[in-house]
């Protein structure tokens, strides 16, 4: 075999190589995203069950009920709604009018699993995709 036959075979291995490392590491990536939906557009979309996002909205006045760990409540856009349930300790921040990140999924019956809830950390803040959600929904708020 020539030395240039070699380089051409030593490139070519290279190249698979690198092609198929690509290849994990997008899918890898492509297997831990989390994409943020509103209740409203949860409604508008048909999302399998077992399939992982983050619900973001307010929590619903009144729709707060503890029972032990379990804490079932209901996020809203304004709009459209949905229900949540959650088994855990809530951030010191949580309450009702309030903005609300919720990570899990969305079971057959249509109630939310919530395995990480995120709320707000200070009176200003208002998580960026909640705050674009309630803008669209024409119900967003200015603060002064």
């Amino acid at each position: 075999m020539t030395p240039k036959r070699r380089r051409l075979w030593l490139l070519l291995g290279s190249l698979a190589t690198l092609g198929v490392a690509a290849t994990l590491v997008l899918t890898a990536l492509n297997d831990n995203l989390v994409f943020f939906y509103s209740p409203t557009q949860v409604a508008e979309k048909s999302i399998g069950p077992d399939r992982r996002f983050r619900l973001g909205g307010l929590v619903e006045q009144g729709s707060v009920q503890k029972e032990g760990q379990v804490v079932r409540f209901t996020v809203t856009d304004t709009n459209k709604t949905v229900k949540v349930t959650y088994r855990g300790i809530l951030p010191d921040l949580f309450r009702e009018g309030q903005g609300v990140i919720a990570e899990g999924s969305i079971g057959p019956d249509g109630v939310f699993t919530a395995r990480e809830i995120l709320a707000k950390h200070d009176e200003n803040y208002m998580p960026p995709e909640v705050a674009k959600a309630l803008k669209e929904s024409g119900q967003w708020k200015e603060r002064k």
